[in-house]
């Protein structure tokens, strides 16, 4: 990889005031979706001492949305080869193949633990699961509960094993903000702000060795995502103040169907269901023509970036301002039965997909890359962890292939929770006492702003122009504040309002930084100015750095692979080491905070 010298993160932080509680753990998990749940539970089936910090209730992350299901060769003639060999091609030559392979094969017994943790997946008279296509998928694979509510009952599951549960202790309506580390640069735990009051309220701290990102997506840098109003990047803004590594963030996920509010609608827009399409549903324009077919070979459940683009490609030829996803030969029980949530959603808004097409547009939906870690889920930061949509494992690539989230979150989350168990590293020191804070924060209604200046210029369709405009206008945000708390020392009111917005400009800027460089189009991100996949110049990954001057290093690997975020080997992690049959972490090991 070609790059300066490491940043050094001294006096990156939000400003704040000072803790005035803390809590001590022997691990804090930040994030309450599959991926923190799962880390969580493991930990403390080992003894471990676990605090969940949860930004919102317990439930109201980006899991309980995930309407398709997980996807695993659980199925009759299906192997974990066939989903590595689709997994790879959707990530369109990006893809760690190791990373792949680890959850293709791991992922099919982790599904299985999760049924054992209580989930309920949609069977059979014969009480075999039913298993159903999306796209960019050869084979049946994506198991599904509730018909199309399987994020709300993973959560469900995960939910009802922690809570009670002596070991976690659960912080909800708390915001993180920064990492605590030692004079070595080691993990000591974090900062918070608790929106609530009691006996922990306004900003404290939770010490512990070991932490946890598992904070979801940054969806809200966007005006219209599918993603809560929670989603907005907070994990990656921590890691990169930490000094941390983030790769692979130009690649965000538009995904192609979701519900078409009108042409001012913010914020979280319903989502519309690959599953729906790998049912039998066509996408169509207004004159009712497939215009995916001949397109691909898999028409409609083509990947999902093949069908973003095909959308807009036809959006801009007709003029139109949406497509129409037509499934009205399911008739009214199938809909009743196999998608109640998405009934629900297109008849809350007028539209009634029993007798007519649903109005369809690519919103931002994932984001395929994020803090950047090895197999076991380490950042370069020791002692900081990542899994979840927050983390770059290299599973996903250029584009995550559909419904493979969930199981890169159970997947990950226990080689973190085996990682964490053995407890191999050294104990943290006392955390540095926190210099005062350099980074100026952005007024609460720049968060409006950066959406606005996202969509227009960095969003499904990319150029040298539309970037650069946005650069141009996100850094004289970022230069506007900088320069109004060096003349007279003020900034922004710390509060959740100020913070969010900072979070969402820093990674808008890390996002363009990377869609910028990146002269190809490949997978979700798409060049119209470069409209060709260029594999001899960028099939390698673009790595991002903060600076202690808050500019951003950006440096490119050498080819695909991720370079290690630990010097020396790196064993593999594999359940039978370090997670039991029951699906509890193995070789229980208690560290002290």
């Amino acid at each position: 990889m070609t790059s300066s010298a490491a940043a050094d993160p001294a006096g990156i932080r939000l400003s704040a005031p000072a803790p005035g509680w803390s809590l001590g753990a022997d691990v804090v998990v930040v994030g309450s979706g599959v991926a923190g749940l799962t880390v969580a539970l493991r930990c403390a089936a080992a003894g471990a001492k676990v605090v969940v910090v949860t930004k919102a209730h317990l439930d109201d992350g980006s899991t309980r949305w995930a309407q398709g299901g997980i996807a695993a060769a659980l199925g009759e003639g299906d192997t974990p080869a066939q989903h590595l060999d689709d997994t790879l091609v959707a990530g369109a030559g990006l893809c760690d193949e190791d990373a792949v392979r680890l959850l293709v094969t791991e992922g099919p017994d982790a599904v299985r633990r999760l049924i054992s943790t209580g989930a309920r997946f949609d069977t059979d008279d014969s009480g075999s699961i039913l298993l159903t296509r999306e796209g960019g998928h050869h084979r049946s694979r994506i198991a599904h509960a509730g018909g199309d509510a399987t994020g709300a009952e993973v959560s469900r599951a995960l939910i009802a094993a922690v809570v009670g549960n002596p070991d976690i202790e659960f912080v909800e309506n708390a915001l993180v903000l920064d990492l605590l580390t030692d004079a070595e640069g080691r993990t000591a735990g974090v900062t918070l702000h608790v929106m609530g009051e009691g006996a922990r309220d306004g900003v404290g701290s939770v010490r512990a060795r070991a932490v946890v990102l598992a904070t979801g997506g940054m969806g809200q840098v966007f005006s219209a995502t599918t993603n809560p109003a929670v989603s907005t990047g907070d994990g990656v803004a921590l890691a990169l103040r930490a000094g941390a590594e983030v790769s692979d963030l130009e690649f965000v996920q538009f995904h192609p169907t979701v519900l078409w509010l009108g042409p001012d609608a913010e914020g979280q827009q319903p989502l519309v269901s690959e599953a729906v399409r790998g049912e039998g549903a066509h996408l169509v324009d207004a004159d009712g023509v497939r215009f995916m077919v001949g397109q691909h070979e898999l028409a409609e459940l083509a990947p999902r970036d093949i069908v973003a683009k095909g959308i807009m490609r036809r959006m801009q030829e007709t003029g139109a301002a949406h497509m129409y996803l037509d499934a009205r030969h399911f008739g009214a029980r199938m809909w009743a039965e196999r998608f109640p949530t998405i009934l629900a959603a297109c008849r809350a808004h007028g539209i009634d997909p029993v007798t007519e097409p649903i109005p369809v547009a690519p919103a931002a939906h994932y984001a395929s890359g994020g803090v950047r870690t090895d197999l076991r889920g380490r950042t370069t930061v020791p002692g900081l962890y990542a899994c979840g949509e927050v983390a770059c494992t290299g599973v996903h690539g250029a584009n995550r292939l559909a419904s493979n989230s969930l199981l890169e979150g159970l997947v990950f989350a226990e080689r973190i929770a085996a990682d964490v168990v053995a407890g191999t590293g050294p104990e943290p020191g006392e955390p540095v006492a926190p210099a005062p804070a350099r980074t100026p924060l952005l007024a609460s209604e720049a968060r409006y702003e950066v959406q606005r200046i996202m969509t227009a210029g960095a969003g499904v369709l990319r150029s040298a122009e539309s970037l650069a405009a946005a650069a141009g206008a996100l850094e004289r945000l970022h230069t506007a504040a900088v320069e109004a708390y060096e003349r007279d020392g003020k900034t922004a009111e710390p509060c959740v309002e100020t913070w969010e917005a900072t979070n969402l400009g820093l990674v808008a800027r890390v996002l363009v930084a990377a869609a910028r460089r990146r002269e190809e189009t490949r997978g979700c991100h798409w060049r119209e100015d470069r409209p060709d996949r260029d594999d001899r110049q960028w099939r390698r990954h673009l790595v991002v750095r903060l600076t202690p001057h808050h500019t951003l290093d950006v440096a490119t690997t050498e080819g695909p692979g991720l370079p290690a975020t630990r010097p020396g080997p790196v064993p593999a992690v594999t359940p039978s080491a370090g997670i039991g049959d029951d699906g509890a972490a193995a070789a229980p090991r208690r560290a002290q905070p």
